[in-house]
């Protein structure tokens, strides 16, 4: 019964409000002055990107310079794209759009992380695509089943398509993106580097029509299923050839982090009643075996026993994680042991030893990473608790405090004496900055409660888009999932007759819906300029009216369930 109702879609995000700002102002935290800190520091982030580091992939903050780590796509300025919309810089927006449609070639003889180039430039240049329109972007007839975005989205994709091609259909982690897989590559890959795809291709295929990369994924995902212990669980590394496990530890950090991650986001995303309930059975494997104490340490994914008591900062997305489930409570419980640890080093070690209570060996770092802050953002949407602002506050004061320099921020080396490294990683301004500031901007429109929508007119019919609802992929870009019901149709079933798409489209029909709220809630500052700026300049037409629409249901999409609240899908009766 419960896998009826799981999943209210976060389509809509049809939230029940509480009044903004309960717990900063309980406490005395200044919420608008954070939220103005977290915007200084992407700018001060962002503008010595631009200039002592682009076109390459990031700034090195301590000399003041440029490195490729990834792949030479200028990734910052992808990875950086959606979190200027976010933070109301539709000026700069549509700026980088151009820049990147000029200047990224991804036909080059380069070895890429497929993992990385997905999350990071897949998912960016998707997420981008997307919010286009809001952004003021003249967008193109048939958008968002096209445009120029959505075109590198997809030529990335294909590029790391061969690495799918073995016999398991589990990927390998490196392509090159000239040639396909080296004959030398190695077959191990990571849990995470196979199961973190369905989010951003499954994207892919109903945008563009082409079903191969929500083919691929599922594959991986189910590979991955088929190949998890007798006990439940499964391990860090495996053989893509072979389908044997390499590393045998078993946990919610490093290596399998996103693979849980993704069966749940991908489960919303697609209404995917399979992909929940793997990620349900995986749960209880998780909780019987390795929960102590509301911490999680490794053991042995055949037998049970603990192999590491360790904590890794990577695992602090799994309160978040919690959230969308429902399972609010243990959630609170597993989020206040980690910020704990943030409290005792002002950030989290990448390691942490729980029996000892600190540090482990060559593991002290912290490379600004965004996890912790992503669940007390989640967290704080559902409780409005006020520990979890001040999880905010400490992390902008330790950020500035310890990482800041001269040309940006730099990766903390050492959490015990403060040294830095001279890197700082494009995730800093993809998701760290971004989930700052949505923690402490509450009228944010990416936290749109679905009582204000766009319809809007494709060659597939109308659409609902920016109701809110986003689904996150693990590099902190948004995707609106009701795009996903915008291009129904296969590639070979689309129209072929350019003039009479150009006709239907001279009219550019889009409709503006507002839901009628309660006079307390008003937008926020920086929700208002992307929307006021969305459409005009696309020559749209736009036509307000008032819905009848109760706040706790969704427009115009048909749906196995309807009922979201404060962005959780519940899986009881609550």
């Amino acid at each position: 019964a419960a896998m009826q109702r799981f999943l209210g879609p976060l389509l809509c995000l049809c939230a029940l409000r509480l009044p903004a700002d309960t717990g900063g102002a309980a406490r005395g935290l200044d919420v608008a002055s954070y939220r103005e800190r977290v915007r200084a520091m992407f700018y001060h982030a962002y503008e010595h990107y631009l200039e002592s580091a682009f076109p390459y992939d990031e700034l090195r903050p301590l000399t003041c310079d440029g490195q490729d780590t990834w792949g030479s796509f200028s990734l910052t300025l992808i990875d950086a794209l959606d979190t200027l919309l976010i933070l109301g810089n539709v000026s700069e927006f549509q700026r980088v759009v151009n820049v990147l449609q000029e200047g990224v070639d991804f036909d080059i003889d380069v070895n890429a992380s497929v993992f990385e180039t997905n999350i990071r430039v897949v998912g960016g240049l998707l997420s981008a695509h997307l919010l286009s329109r809001k952004a003021g972007v003249e967008v193109e007839a048939g958008w968002p089943c096209s445009g120029p975005l959505l075109r590198m989205a997809e030529e990335a994709a294909r590029k790391l398509l061969p690495a799918f091609q073995t016999p398991t259909g589990m990927p390998y982690g490196t392509v090159n993106l000239l040639h396909g897989v080296n004959p030398g590559e190695t077959p191990v890959t990571c849990t995470a580097g196979i199961g973190t795809f369905i989010v951003e291709f499954a994207t892919l295929s109903h945008l563009t029509g082409d079903p191969v990369f929500e083919d691929v994924a599922r594959k991986a995902l189910k590979a991955l299923w088929k190949n998890r212990s007798d006990i439940g669980l499964v391990g860090n590394h495996i053989d893509v050839i072979t389908a044997k496990w390499v590393a045998q530890d078993a946990g919610i950090g490093a290596g399998v982090d996103s693979y849980f991650e993704y069966l749940v986001k991908g489960a919303i995303l697609l209404q995917d009643k399979e992909l929940m309930s793997m990620f349900l059975e995986y749960n209880k494997a998780i909780k019987n075996y390795t929960k102590f104490d509301d911490w999680y340490l490794w053991v042995q994914m055949y037998k049970g026993t603990v192999s590491m008591p360790v904590f890794q900062s990577l695992e602090a997305y799994w309160p978040g994680l919690q959230s969308l489930i429902g399972d609010v409570d243990n959630a609170m419980r597993t989020f206040l042991n980690y910020y704990t640890v943030w409290k005792q080093f002002g950030g989290l070690p990448e390691f942490y030893n729980i029996p000892q209570g600190y540090t482990v060996d060559k593991r002290e770092g912290y490379p600004l990473r965004p996890e912790l802050i992503e669940s007390a953002m989640y967290l704080y949407r559902a409780t409005r608790d006020p520990t979890l602002l001040e999880l905010g506050r400490d992390a902008v004061e330790s950020i500035e405090k310890i990482s800041k320099v001269d040309c940006g921020f730099a990766t903390i080396k050492d959490l015990r004496d403060h040294r830095l490294d001279n890197r700082m990683e494009s995730f800093f301004l993809a998701e760290t900055v971004k989930y700052l500031y949505l923690l402490f901007d509450p009228d944010n429109f990416i936290h749109n409660d679905g009582s204000d929508f766009d319809v809007v007119v494709t060659p597939y019919g109308e659409c609902v888009l920016n109701a809110g609802g986003y689904i996150f992929n693990t590099e902190a870009h948004p995707i609106d999932p009701a795009a996903l019901h915008c291009c129904r149709k296969r590639k070979e079933e689309q129209w072929e007759v350019e003039d009479l798409m150009r006709e239907f489209y001279s009219q550019k029909k889009t409709k503006k819906f507002t839901l009628k709220r309660a006079p307390d809630h008003g937008e926020g500052e920086n929700a208002k300029d992307p929307k006021d700026a969305s459409s005009e300049k696309a020559g749209e037409k736009r036509n307000s009216k008032k819905s009848s629409h109760s706040l706790l249901s969704c427009p115009s999409q048909s749906f196995n369930s309807k009922l979201a609240v404060l962005g959780q899908v519940f899986l009881d009766n609550t």
